[in-house]
């Protein structure tokens, strides 16, 4: 009985404390920032999606650099959220898709964002607003 007493706090202690979607999201931006992701957007999808409440786009400048940014953030969430986040697309390292819940991230090659335009989609103004 004893030994369960002495387990039970420090299993308690490795529990993440999954944060809150403005903390996600300021962590995520913080970590693409610093991983010298390109052209980063945040589109607050708040009141007007149930997918999540934000999402992030930017740009890698090569499939490595997008498979590597998609990889490094999902041990980062995962480390310090707690969250598993769910990811397509890395095979072909063109366009990843992250979902981590609140927040969904779009890494893309250059080329391939500039097709798909998602912010003309999802910003008010057809991407003029880049935060």
């Amino acid at each position: 009985m004893a030994a369960n007493a002495a387990t039970s706090p420090a299993k308690a202690a490795t529990k993440k404390d999954p944060g809150t979607s403005e903390e996600l999201l300021a962590r995520i931006v913080e970590f693409l920032e610093s991983e010298k992701a390109e052209e980063l957007v945040q589109v607050d999808l708040r009141g007007r999606s149930e997918i999540a409440d934000y999402m992030v786009i930017c740009s890698g400048r090569s499939t490595r650099q997008v498979t590597s940014l998609a990889e490094k953030l999902t041990d980062t969430i995962k480390q310090e959220f707690g969250r598993y986040g769910k990811m397509e697309g890395k095979s072909q390292g063109d366009w990843v898709l992250l979902d981590t819940g609140d927040v969904v991230v779009h890494i893309f090659r250059p080329e391939v964002r500039e097709f798909y335009q998602l912010e003309k989609m999802w910003l008010p103004g057809g991407g003029a607003d880049a935060e």
